[in-house]
């Protein structure tokens, strides 16, 4: 690894990569992740489909260096000099929101256009397996959602949605708290430490949060992924990829504090809200108003 001048710890985040803001005797920063030596072989496979994003055009930190030090193995990555869009999203006009929204769409499906390896398992018996465990770890979780059997029922009413799905290169964790835009208004994704393969449509599956900070927003990913034609049998999908990220998420929340658990209480709530008790696949906070204009800064009508 080069030499640096400076080094200063990043806390943000879930992951257990520890991240540091460094800086080379030009000024230059960069950001350094560190990772446990264990982790090797999954590190060096995401470097490297980072790097082939990064060649391919996606607006993301991109891969320079990679290897081992003391602390374990390690990379350097382009340091974006920005905001995080969770924080600031909120301070844009309607249509820069939902604009945000399309570039949001149109990169995840650059990020899809990289196959899974012919040797991936199906993915109707990998995620059925996911959802039992889900649902047997919510039946002996000690907290429950009101109305959280609606979850369960919704997932069983539908697991024949699974059969047959592609699998692409996923993010792993794509939504707007993984997002930053740079001082020339750019959107970049960060954090590529879940990356995984799967079924493109269940990357969807956090859009939760987005919709939670601008429903815009939210709504001009779908759109811009779609290019505005948005199958219903996506919005069946994403119903039940929710409603197996909310079953999970509340004996996930526990270890963390009552402060993580009455979040995830109040999001199912809202969940629930949203889709009328999982009784309706298209959720309340998505407007199909889709007008391309409107990167030009022309208003667009909600329909």
């Amino acid at each position: 690894m080069r030499d640096y001048i400076s080094k200063e710890p990043i806390d943000k985040g879930w992951s257990s990569d520890k991240k540091y803001c460094v800086t080379d005797e030009n000024g230059t920063r960069y950001l350094l992740r560190v990772s446990d030596i264990a982790q090797y072989d999954r590190k060096r496979s995401e470097f490297n489909r980072m790097k082939q994003l990064a060649a391919s055009g996606v607006p993301m930190c991109e891969p320079i260096e990679f290897g081992i030090c003391e602390d374990g193995v390690y990379s350097i990555q382009s340091w974006i000099d920005g905001e995080d869009a969770e924080q600031v999203i909120s301070g844009y006009s309607d249509t820069e929101q939902y604009v945000y929204g399309l570039e949001a769409g149109r990169i995840l499906r650059r990020i899809h256009s990289i196959p899974a390896p012919a040797s991936q398992e199906e993915w109707g018996p990998r995620f059925n397996r996911k959802l039992d465990d889900k649902i047997k770890k919510y039946s002996e979780c000690p907290i429950k959602y009101e109305n959280g059997q609606a979850f369960i029922d919704y997932i069983n009413e539908n697991r024949h949605l699974l059969r047959h799905r592609p699998q692409v290169y996923q993010h792993g964790d794509y939504h707007i708290g993984n997002m930053m835009i740079d001082r020339n208004g750019q959107l970049h994704i960060i954090d590529f430490n879940r990356n995984d393969y799967g079924d493109p449509w269940e990357e969807f599956n956090r859009i939760v949060w987005c919709a939670q900070k601008s429903p815009l927003f939210a709504s001009g990913m779908v759109n811009g992924y779609f290019d505005g034609e948005v199958p219903m049998e996506f919005w069946r999908l994403l119903a039940l990829y929710i409603s197996s990220n909310t079953l999970g998420s509340v004996s996930w929340a526990i270890p963390f504090g009552q402060e993580e658990v009455n979040t995830m209480l109040d999001q199912a709530k809202e969940v629930l809200s949203w889709y009328d008790r999982m009784r309706n696949p298209v959720p309340t906070w998505y407007f199909k108003g889709y007008d391309p204009q409107s990167i030009d800064g022309v208003p667009f009508k909600l329909k």
